[in-house]
């Protein structure tokens, strides 16, 4: 993988909101979801704008499926590629500042493996850091990109969806799985046709690195 650092764009905006070292917190719930922080783990993350999954859908899909079950993700990975809401992240200037801030600390506050910026959501794949919690880290990219993109946009109010969706990575074969969902998703969802065409993921750089 090439070091990512160096493909950015420089940031124009302030840095991200600044990170003071805290201990990992393990399993721990920030409100419906269950979240696991533990240092160097490979995490999977999911996070969406707020109008991109009804409050209803989602209490919907919580009853029929069990916490930890496969298939509640996947309903809502399903939800979410339908692209419903303003779908915010199809703007090149809102996809810049949203990929440009989760590859700013690449190597720094943790290693980024693979990012896909969809319409609506966000997927990535990181490796986390000794002292900057996996929940930290999210909220940094979150609080940051919201107040710029509501700028850019003219706009006010909830930009993201409070909460968020992560999973450890199992071993290689779940590796090598979930990169090659996160940058297949816009192939899934009929927005290109090879992921390399998309322009804010990083099969994009993998393809620009042959």
């Amino acid at each position: 993988m090439p070091a990512h650092r160096d493909s950015v764009h420089s940031m124009s905006n302030p840095h991200p909101k600044d990170l003071t070292p805290m201990p990992p917190k393990g399993w721990h719930s920030r409100g419906y979801l269950p979240h696991l922080d533990v240092p160097g783990l490979l995490q999977s993350i999911t996070f969406h704008l707020e109008d991109s999954l009804p409050k209803a859908v989602m209490k919907e899909i919580l009853a029929a499926t069990e916490p930890g079950d496969p298939e509640r993700l996947r309903c809502i990975e399903r939800w979410l590629d339908a692209g419903h809401g303003e779908c915010w992240l199809r703007r090149p200037e809102i996809g810049t500042l949203v990929q440009d801030a989760l590859l700013h600390f690449d190597g720094e506050r943790y290693r980024m493996l693979a990012w896909v910026l969809m319409p609506n959501h966000v997927h990535c794949l990181i490796e986390t850091s000794d002292g900057h919690a996996l929940g930290d880290v999210v909220q940094s990219w979150k609080s940051f990109t919201a107040k710029q993109a509501n700028r850019l946009l003219g706009r006010f109010g909830t930009f993201w969806e409070r909460d968020y969706f992560d999973r450890y990575i199992r071993d290689d074969r779940h590796l090598a799985a979930v990169v090659r969902y996160i940058e297949r998703n816009p192939v899934k969802a009929g927005l290109v046709a090879r992921a390399e065409d998309w322009p804010f993921g990083s099969a994009r750089l993998r393809g620009l690195s042959r």
